[in-house]
């Protein structure tokens, strides 16, 4: 590895043991809305992922939990939730302090060793006092004692939509993380990261925020949504090859429920989500082939690598990658991993793996 994923970066400096026993390779993505966090478990490696928040006065992580080694799914519905990553890291103290909380239960949840090798995929944020928040929150989660390390969040979730080991660090590629928060892209020469971009302007909570205006709009002012529920309409309504109107309700006090349906509340504020993404995205193809001509005439022959959380809606990458091509005039493939979701600390665990294993 080299550059970017040779080196440690944010979350801290690899610190050695003189224990006998093999370290627990752990991977960590601790996203705005979700956490994922992959660990061994036996000959296997077990991945979960859930909410990055803490239930009102309490030191635990909210429920909804994910499982995904074939158990069972845990789902909890707390009134009252605290989130302290809405721009990727902890930007207050108060966040910094509730992280810290979730970032110790978590990892006593699941049992993790303090004797650990650690590799956190991080987002690119340009905010020195959450990073180094972030730095000082997990210090004192208690694990990590062989090793911690950070890299990139797309580096991390690329690992797994390219291969069954790393091979992305040894690859020329560009990286698209669609996520709540932010879109990020950036291009890979053999681990060293290139060009990195990031962008407010289409992520996920605008469409949450898109989509609650388009439904008050649809339906003449009548119905008023929080981002939550749009969110919510966006996860498990939105489809790309055929959406179906469907009809919802609200209570009005003393009025009752007041059904209504959205025909076009939720895809057109997506239809407009994807317009803003290809347009960031042509416009840092743009930038690439100016600044490294070479790298991006090899990335141009690889798939372009797309993960985070609005990879998840059906139909959505497939869209994405005619829109793409049809604006550059120009085939454009595209590679998902299994799970968006998890990929970055899937990612992680990888590296944790071979880190652990090299030391």
């Amino acid at each position: 590895m080299t550059n970017d994923a040779a080196a440690a970066t944010d979350a801290g400096v690899t610190s050695e043991s003189d224990e006998t026993d093999v370290p627990t390779a752990v991977g960590v993505k601790f996203g705005s809305a979700r956490t994922a966090l992959a660990f061994d478990d036996g000959d296997a490696a077990r991945t979960v992922h859930l909410p990055s928040r803490l239930t009102d006065g309490e030191d635990a992580p909210a429920g909804d939990e994910g499982v995904h080694d074939g158990g069972e799914t845990v789902r909890e519905s707390p009134e009252r939730v605290e989130f302290m990553l809405r721009s990727g890291v902890p930007a207050t103290a108060r966040d910094a302090e509730s992280f810290e909380r979730f970032a110790r239960e978590l990892c006593a949840r699941h049992d993790l060793p303090a004797e650990s090798a650690v590799v956190y995929a991080m987002p690119t944020v340009d905010d020195d006092v959450g990073l180094a928040n972030f730095g000082t929150a997990v210090g004192e989660c208690g694990i990590g004692e062989a090793l911690a390390r950070g890299f990139p969040e797309s580096l991390c979730a690329s690992i797994p939509a390219l291969g069954d080991g790393i091979e992305a660090v040894d690859e020329v590629f560009v990286a698209l993380n669609l996520g709540a928060t932010n879109l990020e892209a950036c291009a890979y020469r053999r681990g060293e990261r290139l060009l990195p971009f990031v962008s407010a302007e289409a992520s996920g909570d605008r469409v949450d925020r898109r989509i609650a205006e388009a439904v008050e709009a649809e339906t003449g002012g009548r119905v008023t949504i929080d981002p939550a529920t749009a969110r919510e309409y966006k996860e498990t309504r939105a489809d790309f090859g055929g959406f179906d109107p469907f009809t919802d309700a609200i209570e009005r006090g003393s009025e009752g429920a007041h059904e209504f349906t959205v025909e076009r509340g939720v895809m057109e504020p997506l239809d407009e989500y994807l317009d803003d993404v290809v347009a960031e995205l042509c416009d840092f193809f743009s930038r690439l082939a100016s600044s490294h001509m070479k790298t991006y005439q090899l990335a141009r022959a690889r798939p372009l690598v797309v993960s985070g959380g609005m990879a998840c809606i059906p139909g959505l990458v497939e869209e994405l990658e005619a829109r793409l091509a049809a604006e550059l005039d120009r085939p454009v493939s595209v590679v998902v991993p299994d799970d968006p979701v998890t990929a970055a600390a899937e990612g992680a665990h990888r590296l944790a793996v071979r880190l652990r294993d090299a030391a």
